[in-house]
């Protein structure tokens, strides 16, 4: 695949950005914040093991933060956690089957919105 860069003005990369929320707001996936997002998509970007100690760490905010977000990512089936067999002290994050299809379906949102950006210029 080849790529091509295109530069983009301020109210041209907001627009993506909105047009992007806008589209999310207005499917039926669940709604989540910023932050859940971020640490939802290192878990699926960045190879395992995934545990809150590391992803408090690597995203620069509390182990409470990330344990918030897991729970609510958890509820919705996004993610998973297990106890780590060899550490008992750490909680391993896994992948979920729906949580791979929510990643998939936010990478299928943002390439859509980017393309009419990009038919539009």
């Amino acid at each position: 695949m080849i790529r091509m860069s295109i530069q983009l003005t301020t109210a041209e990369v907001l627009g993506l950005w909105h047009n992007v929320h806008l589209a999310l707001v207005r499917d039926d996936e669940p709604d989540l914040s910023a932050r859940q997002v971020t640490i939802l998509l290192t878990i699926y970007l960045e190879a395992p093991p995934h545990t809150v100690r590391d992803l408090a760490a690597r995203l620069g905010v509390s182990k409470p933060v990330i344990t918030r977000a897991l729970d609510t990512m958890g509820k919705l089936g996004l993610v998973s956690r297990r106890r780590d067999e060899k550490d008992k002290r750490n909680v391993l994050i896994q992948r979920t089957v729906e949580g791979a299809l929510f990643v998939e379906r936010l990478a299928d949102t943002i390439s859509v919105r980017a393309q009419e950006l990009r038919a539009d210029l």
